[in-house]
């Protein structure tokens, strides 16, 4: 079999790439898929109850018009529009986020350590070098020790102090000293931070459905149940476990760059395994918890919780009837809490466990009253091996290595675990990462969104 493109995942990027590429006006591509579902990270899965649930708490928001204009197009009027309502469990209370500018709802000690942190001369004045460094700088001992540190090891798994920090750009909300004054005098709340207070999300079948939808304007180029185990550069062929070979003129891959650059290539030199091998990513396990409700207490309009402490193993819980009545089976008469947890070699977890400690976090967190536990209806579970591309301190120089190499032999990596950089990880990035690239391929246009320097 031969192809001008061979795309490697029907992910938001492979799939953004291969509908450019036939806007374009070229159909000589195949998608290359090891799952038999289209979507990725992003793909969405109804259980035996009627219960639909994500991988982990996605929401459609974005900064290109080309990606709303192809989210018109498919999702049309089906989908809702929602003003973010996000909140913090910190001190057994709810602060809304951006925590650090609403601690006015935290306990009065709690309070006045994250403000004494604050203080002109409690903040030190050396210049970062990771994360762990930068967080203290910014936001002072007491922010960092009631929810900066403790929850970014819960997300990333992964000691801040082994992180970089120059990937967070806009995904934190600054400190303010005279604005968090001020919102405790005046008790009043900042909650409008941030590219995503507002969002949109599918009426029915969950984020899946937006890419179950583009990929049926393609379906007759993507090969499912095909996983990649081979790419011999020279030749310009790719074989799968499943004895299917491509030849092919350019190749983009979506799949982990460490598992193409390490495994797959047939001819790789020590530098480029050793670069691959200073990437380092977390794991997520999804937990959905489904279940009537009782009466009207237990509603609430929150779209999604963080959870700093250690009495849930969860770092975020999303109300996933919030976002559309249809990801229950009896829209409005039902909750689903859907639950992430991370883990790695610094984070071990055991995953036969992780069902269990993650009702008891509900009920530790007052998601939920524990007289409910034997109402629960429904669970359903997913444990990702790739989870989020961990920022650390090596990566910026691995994928100076690699990147280049790669484009050297024809090879493009893109997308969240393709390219390797969270700060353009988000769905719209992961779609345009893929349109730009056809837009290069085809056109000769510069790419914008994921860059080698």
């Amino acid at each position: 079999m031969k192809t001008q493109y061979l795309i490697i995942g029907a992910g938001p990027t492979g799939l953004g790439a291969a509908h450019r590429l036939k806007e374009l006006g070229n159909d000589d591509f195949l998608i290359l898929e090891q799952n038999d579902y289209a979507g990725g990270l992003s793909a969405s899965f109804t259980d035996d109850k009627g219960f639909t649930w994500d991988i982990g708490g996605h929401v459609v928001f974005s900064h290109y018009k080309y990606f709303d204009t192809l989210m018109d197009s498919l999702l049309g009027d089906e989908r809702l529009e929602h003003e973010r309502e996000s909140w913090v469990r910190s001190n057994d209370t709810w602060v809304p986020y951006p925590f650090q500018n609403n601690i006015r709802h935290l306990p009065k000690e709690a309070r006045w350590e994250c403000v004494k942190g604050l203080l002109p001369g409690n903040r030190t004045e050396v210049s970062p070098t990771n994360f762990a460094q930068w967080i203290d700088s910014i936001f002072g001992t007491g922010i960092a020790k009631h929810f900066m540190t403790p929850y970014n090891f819960k997300v990333w798994a992964t000691p801040p102090e082994l992180m970089q920090f120059n990937w967070i750009g806009e995904r934190v909300s600054v400190v303010d000293l005279k604005k968090v004054l001020k919102n405790i005098i005046l008790e009043q709340d900042d909650v409008a931070w941030g590219p995503n207070n507002t969002f949109k999300f599918p009426l029915k079948g969950g984020t899946g459905e937006i890419f179950r939808r583009l990929a049926s304007r393609m379906e007759d180029r993507i090969q499912y149940g095909q996983s990649v185990v081979a790419i011999d550069a020279k030749s310009k062929k790719a074989t799968t476990a499943e004895g299917l070979e491509i030849e092919y003129e350019t190749l983009l891959n979506t799949a982990p760059l460490d598992m193409l650059a390490s495994q797959w290539l047939t001819e790789k030199d020590d530098t480029m395994i050793d670069a691959a091998g200073k990437l380092t990513h977390n794991s997520v396990y999804v937990a959905g918890v489904g279940m009537d409700i009782k009466n009207d207490a237990e509603r609430n309009s929150r779209c999604w919780m963080y959870y700093p402490e250690s009495n849930s193993p969860f770092y975020r819980v999303t109300n996933f009837h919030n976002y559309s009545p249809n990801n229950v089976a009896k829209p409005g008469q039902q909750l689903g809490f859907m639950c992430e947890s991370s883990f790695s070699e610094h984070k071990p977890e055991k995953l036969n466990e992780l069902m269990d400690r993650t009702i008891e976090g509900l009920v530790n967190t007052s998601m939920m009253d524990a007289a409910r536990k034997d109402d629960i209806l429904t669970t359903w579970d997913i444990a990702v091996d790739y989870g989020y591309p961990v920022p650390c301190l090596e990566r910026d120089k691995a994928l100076a290595v690699l990147q280049p190499t790669l484009e050297a032999m024809q090879i493009y990596s893109r997308g969240r675990f393709g390219g390797w950089k969270y700060e353009v990880a988000n769905m719209d990035h992961s779609v345009m990462q893929g349109v730009e690239w056809a837009e290069r391929m085809v056109l000769g246009t510069p790419e914008k969104t994921y860059t080698l320097d």
